[in-house]
């Protein structure tokens, strides 16, 4: 997993500009960016889900400034997102890549649960208003409803995973979203519609994560209305 970061500092833009972005340039962490993401995000009508017996379970997609290794080196200005490397360990989806997050504590709200989970995770705490808006629920197949949060952390934040939740924290630019060979769909016999992953680098992560980091890059970057919610999740992710 440490192959992230060294992975995707490789990656050049392809010249192409999308809703006013271009990939050649890195997103600059300011205000501008703050206001856009916020306007595309609050205009977003984001679709809730019945839980139907599932477990409900909020996560924030955190903005921040990059810097490698994450929470170490000096910010560099660029705009990226905290994606975390579960820890082994843990009993559902150890190893994993995904967003601080978790189960919705009875007496909470998932904006809650998210903010919370984003503290308890890699020690950041932030107040409600710093949440820029919400993404679609995403049902997944091990029996949760996640609601997803965009959260604005700005510059200098600093980062500490937790142990016993969190084997390593990765800032990756937000300019690895807007790839042109972003997302990959591959068929699968265990439904009618393709597993959405994310090129990340050379490697690549899956949904839940990928489906919701994609539509971050069309809502938020890109400026549409697209659905994720029917995208299918590799295999391994079902436990």
């Amino acid at each position: 997993y440490t192959r992230i970061e060294r992975s995707v500092d490789r990656v050049a833009g392809a010249g192409i500009t999308h809703a006013g972005f271009s990939v050649t340039m890195t997103l600059k962490l300011d205000q501008a960016l703050r206001d856009r993401l916020y306007e595309r995000l609050q205009r977003f009508e984001a679709i809730s889900l019945a839980l139907e017996g599932r477990r409900h379970a909020a996560i924030a997609f955190t903005l921040l400034d990059y810097s490698q290794p994450a929470g170490i080196g000096a910010g560099t200005g660029e705009a990226a997102f905290i994606l975390t490397t579960r820890t082994a360990k843990l009993s559902s989806h150890g190893g994993q890549r995904a967003y601080p997050g978790g189960c919705v504590d009875p007496g909470e709200n998932s904006q809650q649960a998210a903010l919370r989970e984003l503290e308890e995770e890699v020690g950041l705490q932030l107040g409600a208003d710093s949440i820029l808006g919400r993404l679609d629920d995403y049902p997944t197949r091990s029996g949760f409803v996640i609601t997803p949060y965009v959260v604005w952390a700005g510059e200098g934040a600093r980062l500490m995973a937790n142990p016993d939740e969190v084997e390593q924290i990765h800032r990756i630019p937000l300019r690895e979203l807007l790839r042109d060979d972003a997302p990959i769909l591959t068929d699968t016999d265990a439904s009618e519609y393709p597993v959405l992953k994310m090129p990340l680098g050379d490697e690549w992560f899956a949904a839940p994560s990928a489906a919701i980091a994609y539509q971050f890059r069309e809502v938020a970057l890109l400026g549409k209305s697209t659905r994720v919610a029917h995208f299918d999740e590799p295999s391994f992710a079902w436990k």
